[in-house]
């Protein structure tokens, strides 16, 4: 049984797992997978699903109205509480990588892309819930493509600017006014929640929270602007999960959303320098072509570097034994799964995560009477998206069986 403080946490996983960009194959995946899911879960709770919602199905529900949706969610008894406002369109094309970071906050379409998901949203939820969460990039990849190479098509980079930087954090506050007359309107409080990532222009939880004493320093803004705590993001950056949780709880950031989340490690000083080439092979299976696959590396010396992508790192490593301590790898694997063949995972992190959440969430009376509480809205979503890409050993060949265990192992944490 659930602790009293966990007892009102949602549960549920987040439908970026599955392709579709338009709402008849969405609602096709609900009424199949996502009830069997439902079916083989259990726990006795509705199954929540985390919607992904990409911009032509956004668009034609505010254009078409939201009966085809509703009937899926409620004649298969699920609860849709949060939404995954990160990718933008299809987010199981040949090739993601840095797509999905566009369009940025400082570009009108996200904005408007996202006040249409708080919408929508906020019609989705039961009548009894007051608060939905929505998910979204932070800010936006450091390096914009300029133009693309007239002859060989291949894109020219340059750095964002300050300017759209801080355009960006305009862009949230007019945000949080718009949330804030929905709320008015409707009693349903939309929170928009800022998820870092490793590579991005927010990837610590440090340079998340001074952004928000520039950008979002009034607490209206923050009733409405959040924070997505990704476990698998701040793994790859090394964080220790629970400092991260209290930066955020003594600035006053919601913690909008946990997505549940496991990265892969190569612990190269646990595994035998003889096994070193051998591990390579290994991860050279988790080197596809769709997903961005960042990597933390911790150094010989201690010191602390990212490589943006597994295969160009895997490119680069051709001589052996390794001489780096550790790597930990941005690719969400299974997170009942915590080690196979050489590698690793972090899955010991999640369960360190929600045991922060829940003691820095108690009330001053019962920790210190100097304790800020974290503000949490206890929405938890498995977001083990990369499946179509995992080797096939790691998956059952049943999707909804695989997720299903995903959330009986959470569920069984809890």
């Amino acid at each position: 049984m659930r602790s009293d403080s966990r007892a009102h946490w949602t549960l549920g996983y987040c439908t970026n797992i599955h392709a579709g960009t338009e709402v008849p194959q969405i609602c096709d995946t609900l009424n199949d997978i996502s009830a069997e899911v439902a079916r083989r879960w259990q726990s006795k709770d509705r199954l929540g699903v985390g919607l992904w919602l990409p911009q032509p199905a956004c668009r034609t529900l505010r254009r078409q109205g939201m009966p085809p949706l509703v009937e899926a969610i409620e004649q298969n008894d699920l609860l849709a509480y949060t939404i995954n406002g990160f990718p933008f369109e299809d987010f199981h094309k040949e090739r993601v990588k840095h797509d999905v970071y566009l369009p940025t906050w400082w570009t009108d379409a996200r904005v408007s892309f996202t006040r249409d998901l708080a919408k929508v949203l906020a019609e989705l939820l039961p009548e009894e819930t007051t608060t939905g969460t929505i998910s979204t990039l932070p800010i936006g990849w450091p390096r914009q493509v300029d133009e693309f190479e007239s002859d060989g098509g291949e894109p020219r980079w340059r750095d964002a600017s300050e300017e759209e930087v801080h355009h960006a954090g305009t862009n949230f506050r007019r945000l949080a006014e718009d949330l804030r007359m929905l709320e008015n309107r409707t009693g349903k409080r939309i929170i928009v929640a800022i998820e870092p990532e490793p590579g991005c222009l927010l990837q610590r939880s440090e340079e998340l929270v001074e952004w928000f004493q520039t950008q979002l320093p009034d607490p209206t803004h923050r009733r409405y602007i959040g924070v997505c705590h990704d476990v698998c993001h701040s793994a790859v950056m090394m964080e220790d999960q629970r400092a991260t949780l209290q930066q955020y709880a003594d600035a006053g950031i919601v913690l909008g959303k946990i997505q549940v989340s496991s990265a892969i490690v190569a612990d190269w000083q646990s595994i035998d320098p003889s096994d070193h080439a051998a591990t390579l092979e290994q991860l050279r299976s988790f080197a596809e072509d769709r997903y961005l696959h960042q990597t933390g590396r911790q150094l010989a010396d201690g010191g602390f570097e990212l490589a943006e992508d597994l295969p160009e790192l895997l490119d680069q490593t051709t001589v052996t034994p390794v001489t780096d301590r550790r790597w930990v790898i941005h690719f969400h694997v299974p997170v009942f799964m915590k080690e196979f063949g050489f590698l690793k995972t972090t899955q010991d992190q999640i369960g360190e995560t929600l045991d922060a959440v829940e003691q820095l969430s108690a009330s001053p009376s019962q920790e210190t009477s100097s304790h800020r509480p974290l503000e949490f809205t206890g929405h938890l979503e498995v977001e083990t998206y990369a499946w179509s890409v995992l080797p096939d050993e790691m998956r059952s060949g049943d999707l909804a069986v695989d997720i299903a265990h995903e959330l009986d192992w959470v569920d069984d944490l809890l």
